[in-house]
């Protein structure tokens, strides 16, 4: 599919490995400048970064925690100073506890919670304002296969609910924006390759790579998708994960 963002800005929260990753080299082949985001992982950080650069366009790499409304203003400010305001937000970043609920301790239950639901929520509230006054904005949230079913799991509960939040945010603010040239969508996976655990059993044989989801991705940041808002897209090989 041909993408392309020359001109553009791009910042994926989470991007110094992994699906992150992913998605932000997607977006430097585009054309698009690059913010590498990250919390703790600043050497990866900055391997991600000269490898958008080979690429020739210019990145940067920023830290911050998502959940903290003072640590995004800066986030943002610096992107803006150093890259442009951002035309691409790719809200990645979200942490899994396989815990069972009873079991779990509140600040764990809490942490899941805020880096998946306001986290995304303080970044597009920081992204939006930007894309309104130029007319032109992307922005891609990460979900879960499954929870925007209904379902959930004992053993990983605030991440289903979190992502539920998240899907359900998208979907909002996909009809706030829809007068503004904005498109809010989301792509939901269940295991990926790059995960740290996987269960017994892989849907159709194989854990989803992070090429498969950077193809939802990539459709959704170009122009074929610019009627397409709101959506939410499974990337799971079929999986219906079990209710309890």
């Amino acid at each position: 599919m041909t993408l392309d963002l020359d001109g553009r800005v791009a910042l994926v929260t989470g991007s110094a490995t992994g699906i992150g990753r992913g998605f932000l080299l997607r977006c430097a082949r585009a054309g698009a400048d690059v913010a590498v985001h990250y919390h703790t992982s600043d050497a990866e950080a900055a391997a991600t970064a000269e490898e958008a650069r080979e690429l020739g366009v210019d990145a940067t790499t920023v830290q911050a925690d998502v959940t903290d409304p003072d640590a995004v203003e800066t986030l943002f400010e610096t992107v803006e100073t150093e890259l442009g305001a951002v035309d691409v937000l790719v809200n990645n970043v979200g942490d899994f506890a396989p815990t069972h609920w009873a079991e779990m301790d509140v600040a764990t239950w809490r942490r899941v919670m805020q880096t998946n639901v306001d986290a995304t929520y303080l970044c597009c509230r920081r992204a939006v304002p930007a894309m309104r006054e130029t007319g032109w904005g992307r922005i891609v949230n990460v979900g879960y296969a499954g929870s925007e079913k209904g379902l959930v799991n004992a053993e990983n509960a605030p991440y289903f609910l979190a992502k539920t939040g998240v899907v359900m945010f998208t979907r909002m603010l996909a009809a706030d924006t829809s007068e503004d040239g904005i498109t809010v969508n989301a792509v939901s996976p269940y295991v990926v390759e790059t995960s740290d655990a996987f269960p017994e059993d892989a849907p159709r044989g194989r854990w989803a790579s992070v090429e498969d989801l950077v193809a939802v991705l990539e459709f959704f940041l170009s122009e074929r998708a610019a009627y397409v808002s709101g959506e939410n897209v499974e990337v799971d090989g079929g999986y219906l994960p079990e209710s309890v």
